[in-house]
């Protein structure tokens, strides 16, 4: 889909917070500024001369989008502060002598008001390097395979054991203690992902573009895959509690209500909300996929999550499995 990110909150703050990107767009556009303090800053007179426009255009998106343009180090220098700055590059920078406050950006705030300014063929032509960019970074990073990105996180390997292990139990308790009926591991199975992500397989397969060969859960986040583990336990815990208070079966009815009543149970509210969001908001960012029943989730992915899915701590499923360290956590969790 195409982000427009002019208008786009979500996806201007994606590519902010991955630095593996910002290092790249960095040495690709050569934007200059002033190194001060461990960063790269610009004036708003520097601002306004990279991206062809005037100085009041530039505060009219100041004040427009002040929180934003703060939070990615946009900041006005006085005292002290100011007063060290113009000793070292006063006459460089165009400062003049007797201003008491300064406005600098970062490099990170001048690629954030550039993503902002709709009024500039220069900004417009920054954003699309920049789109381009973040795609071949993202490419070159997850392996060109971002269909299971999120089997690179570490966690991914002990959560799907995890969920396995819990998955037989709920589909034994369905053998067990409901009534045989062929469709029933298909039906209950997608009663669960609508509990937790809104969406049954079917949906969650054509929005990630699935083949039929593909496994879902192969595909599924860690506190994805968590989160049903921990409804599918406790579904089958109950299942089997009702069984031996009644004495027989359960109907499809009273199967049902024991998944109403677990979709309600406020200790699995937070691990399913979480879920929710993080599906929502990974899947936009790194597999470019919309969910649209979860759009309301949907929020900007924190740096540490492009540590955990591109960066050195993220490995492919092959060479986490060739990990002695990963090895030995999965043989204590078939040990327990």
């Amino acid at each position: 889909m195409t982000k427009d990110l002019t208008s786009s909150t979500v996806s201007r703050q994606n590519i902010l917070n991955n630095n593996y990107a910002l290092e790249q767009i960095e040495s690709n556009l050569s934007l200059g500024g002033t190194y001060w303090h461990d960063d790269t800053i610009f004036t708003k007179a520097k601002v306004a001369e990279i991206l062809e426009i005037d100085e009041r255009t530039i505060d009219r998106y100041i004040e427009s989008n002040s929180g934003e343009l703060s939070k990615n180090g946009y900041r006005v220098l006085r005292g002290k502060e100011l007063k060290e700055l113009k000793e070292s590059f006063g006459n460089d920078m165009n400062v003049v002598t007797k201003t008491t406050v300064l406005g600098v950006f970062s490099f990170r705030a001048i690629l954030n008001i550039a993503m902002l300014v709709t009024e500039s063929e220069r900004a417009k032509a920054i954003r699309s390097k920049i789109l381009d960019i973040v795609i071949d970074v993202m490419a070159q990073k997850s392996g060109g395979h971002t269909k299971y990105i999120n089997q690179r996180d570490e966690d991914y390997l002990p959560s799907a054991y995890k969920e396995h292990t819990y998955r037989k139990e709920f589909t034994d308790a369905l053998d067990n203690y409901l009534p045989t009926d062929k469709w029933k591991y298909a039906k209950y199975t997608n009663k669960i992902y609508e509990v937790i992500f809104l969406e049954n397989a079917t949906e969650y397969k054509k929005i990630l573009d699935l083949k039929e060969k593909d496994k879902i859960r192969e595909t599924m986040y860690a506190e994805v895959l968590n989160a049903i583990s921990s409804f599918e336990h406790g579904l089958a815990v109950e299942m089997k509690q009702e069984f031996e208070k009644l004495g027989r079966k359960l109907t499809t009815t009273e199967l049902d209500a024991l998944i109403k009543k677990a979709s309600q149970n406020p200790y699995l509210m937070p691990h399913i909300n979480d879920a929710r969001a993080k599906m929502a908001s990974r899947d936009l960012c790194f597999r470019d996929a919309l969910h649209h029943k979860l759009e309301n989730y949907i929020q900007s992915v924190p740096q540490g999550d492009f540590d955990k899915f591109l960066g050195e701590a993220s490995k492919s499923l092959e060479e986490r499995l060739s990990d002695p360290e990963t090895l030995a956590v999965l043989k204590r969790l078939k040990d327990r």
